[in-house]
Order: C-alpha cells, then sequence, then structure tokens
C-alpha cells in the first residue's frame, strides 16, 4: 500500500508531481530538505492499524549525496505521533555493514528494518532482542535469468571486456522477493519474521 523511492528516486522527472501529491510514496528521509516528495507517511490498514513507513539512503559507495541515516531517521521518528506503534524502516544501502548497523541502532525502536538495493536476499532474517524484525536484503523482485534484473550477457560482456553496453532489464524466470513479518499493533514488537519468494 505505500510506495518507497531509492537512489533513483529522481531519475524520471515526471515523478515529482506525482510525489508531491500522493501520501503513498515516500522518498529518502535524508535527502535535503528542499528534494520533495514525503519523507515519511503513515498508513492505516484496514482494520485501524496505523503505520508509519520511511526510507532512509546509505552512503557508502552511493551515487546519490545523502546526509547521515542513522541522524534522518532518529529527527523522523521523533515527529511522529506517540500513538503510531508500528514502525516501518526501509534501508536502502550497498553495503551489509551499513545495513546491519542502522538494524542494532533501531532495535527496539521500530517494528521492522529491511534492507534493498543489492538485489540478492539475505538469510540474516531474525527478531533482534528488543523486538525488532530485521533483514539485510529482501532481495529482488523480477527476472532471476539476470545479472540483478539485467540482460545477463550484456553484463558480462560488459565486465569482461571494458566495452559499455546498455544494460536493459531481462526477461525470464520472474519472482517476487521479500518478507512476511508479525508485529504486535499494541506495542509495535515485533514476534516473527520470515523471507519470501515467488516463482514465476
Amino acid at each position: 500500500h505505500v510506495i518507497t523511492l531509492g537512489d533513483h528516486v529522481f531519475r524520471r522527472k515526471e515523478i515529482i508531481p506525482i510525489m508531491e501529491k500522493s501520501e503513498r510514496i515516500v522518498r529518502p528521509a535524508n535527502l535535503p530538505v528542499k528534494a520533495p516528495g514525503r519523507e515519511v507517511t503513515i498508513y492505516q490498514t484496514a482494520d485501524g492499524v496505523r503505520v508509519a513507513v520511511m526510507i532512509v539512503l546509505g552512503r557508502m559507495f552511493m551515487k546519490i549525496p545523502a546526509d547521515d541515516p542513522f541522524a534522518a531517521v532518529d529527527r523522523v521518528l521523533a515527529t511522529l505521533p506517540r500513538e503510531v506503534k508500528v514502525v516501518v524502516v526501509e534501508v536502502h544501502a550497498e553495503t551489509t555493514s551499513e545495513k546491519v548497523a542502522l538494524g542494532w541502532h533501531l532495535d527496539g525502536r521500530v517494528s521492522v528494518v529491511f534492507g534493498t538495493h543489492t538485489h540478492i536476499p539475505t538469510a540474516d532474517e531474525r527478531v533482534l532482542p528488543k523486538g525488532t524484525a530485521y533483514i539485510t536484503d529482501v532481495g529482488m523482485t523480477g527476472p532471476y535469468d539476470s545479472v540483478l534484473g539485467r540482460i545477463k550477457e550484456r553484463v558480462v560482456g560488459t565486465m569482461s571486456s571494458g566495452v559499455p553496453s546498455p544494460f536493459d532489464v531481462a526477461e525470464g524466470d520472474v519472482r517476487l522477493c521479500g518478507i512476511l513479518a508479525s508485529v504486535d499493533p499494541m506495542t509495535g514488537r515485533a514476534f516473527h519474521v520470515e523471507r519470501i519468494r515467488v516463482n514465476g
């Protein structure tokens, strides 16, 4: 019900007017203050649970300039209404260490922390000691007969020869990856998390 946008957030400028109006699209909270779009949204489920959703970008090896994700997430959490107990934070980052560090930083303060960007699902899903469901990377939704979703022959050719070619989106063996987290809506504490992969 909520869409988060990572390091390609402004690649297509046509989305900016949509981002400015939508209550269901969230851009990284650690972009400059003047960046268009909202840095957090609160979605109400069919049974009345209010869920805050935000995303931060990592800084290591990322091309888009971003502020400190630790400070950004702390700042946004401080603005949330006290009655909002369920909070989901996406960490869109290149390095596993930055994602893991943010997971520990947020343990017990948010319900779910999940990583994205590297397109490969990790096998470290768990509920941290203070009740935060965590995984370093949920993986990719798209064609697995590929290199991170791109036509494999082109990527291999470019990497092996040094000659650039367009990395067009691949087709075939489409999978949906993610996690399913169970959270107590009264406390915001997670009590279960599992990886999901839907083939075909």
